[in-house]
């Protein structure tokens, strides 16, 4: 259908330009020289929270407890955008070879008609069924991150009352949850979204009610993921070992403040001893997992990876720096994100 290839192209450039746009600018300000500069100051001040924040003045700031709402609105709209696609899958990319035989004969029998469905056009090619379950196996990781993510800033992290980040980066953080679901399922967005909107509309109209629209058969909704290939298994344990090694940092990072005072300390454990931003590196390793997930063939995850890695490094690089200035025994081996490069 015309209308949704316009859609979905629409989006893709859409993301893929917010992607280049919120990364040529870290770029720019990465780039090495004697003194910063000062475009650096201003990236910085916007991108600063919590220790690294220069300016004590709290003008266009907000709590950086404000945390826990990023991924609040990240673990409603990834669920939302999950649930759609899954479902959207189930029914209309079916991947085992029967429905996929079945799909073939009720194409010929109508006559290829609109008439047996207005959404079929799409999904009759083997090769976007796989696209479609390939986005609902990316959605299903990045659900199981912001969660975790929502229950650490909750019950892990104790943010000083009086740690502060900028407006700018607030609104940053918002948006990238919203936007990085979407940037996974590009291929389908369009097709989800209006084969929602029929399903909703037949509740509200026709008086269905949900389990006659999703229907009782859960082994069919899983049993797609199972015929899945190796690179997107192969990324699921790339993001699994981020995932862990992420989940054991922010718990070392949470224990240094049980008692909520303003006093630092360096931390110690797992791959602290290898770099100050630990946290960092393993969400760098998390979206790399998601980008071989998707075997790298949709160039708006390659876009979101990028901003990803541009934008932990320069946040890591600030925390080096403070780190550095802030303990005088600081260990001086420590790489500020990746392992004895940088």
């Amino acid at each position: 259908m015309e209308g949704e290839w316009r859609m979905e192209a629409g989006l893709a450039w859409l993301l893929r330009a917010a992607w280049i746009a919120g990364t040529l600018p870290i770029l720019v300000a990465s780039i090495p020289s004697s003194r910063p500069s000062p475009f650096h100051g201003v990236l910085s001040e916007f991108a600063s929270r919590g220790k690294t924040r220069k300016s004590s003045s709290q003008k266009w700031t907000v709590p950086q407890s404000f945390f826990s709402q990023f991924y609040a609105v990240a673990v409603v709209w990834t669920t939302i955008v999950l649930l759609a696609t899954w479902h959207y899958a189930y029914k209309m990319a079916p991947l085992d070879s029967e429905s996929l035989h079945f799909s073939t004969i009720a194409s010929h029998l109508t006559g290829g008609s609109h008439i047996f469905s207005l959404h079929k056009s799409r999904s009759t090619s083997a090769e976007h069924r796989y696209r479609v379950w390939k986005s609902v196996f990316l959605l299903l990781l990045m659900e199981l991150h912001v969660m975790r993510r929502l229950y650490e800033t909750l019950y892990v992290f104790n943010y000083s009352s009086t740690a502060r980040m900028h407006i700018f980066g607030y609104l940053t953080g918002l948006f990238f949850y919203i936007a990085a679901p979407l940037s996974l399922c590009t291929c389908c967005a369009a097709e989800v979204f209006n084969f929602t909107a029929d399903q909703v509309a037949e509740i509200n109209v026709e008086g269905r009610d949900l389990l006659s629209i999703t229907g009782s058969d859960w082994w069919g909704y899983v049993k797609p993921i199972t015929k899945l290939g190796w690179f997107e298994w192969i990324g699921a344990a790339i993001f699994i070992w981020g995932w862990v090694h992420q989940c054991r940092c922010h718990t070392i990072l949470g224990s240094l403040r049980t008692d909520r005072t303003d006093e630092y300390q360096i931390p110690h454990g797992d791959w602290f001893e290898l770099v100050s931003s630990p946290h960092y590196l393993a969400e760098m390793i998390i979206y790399a997992g998601l980008l071989v997930a998707s075997e790298g063939t949709d160039f708006t995850i390659w876009l979101l990876f990028v901003f990803v890695v541009a934008n932990l490094g320069f946040a890591a690089a600030e925390t080096q720096r403070w780190y550095l200035h802030k303990f005088e025994d600081y260990p001086r081996k420590r790489r500020a994100y990746l392992p004895y490069i940088y």
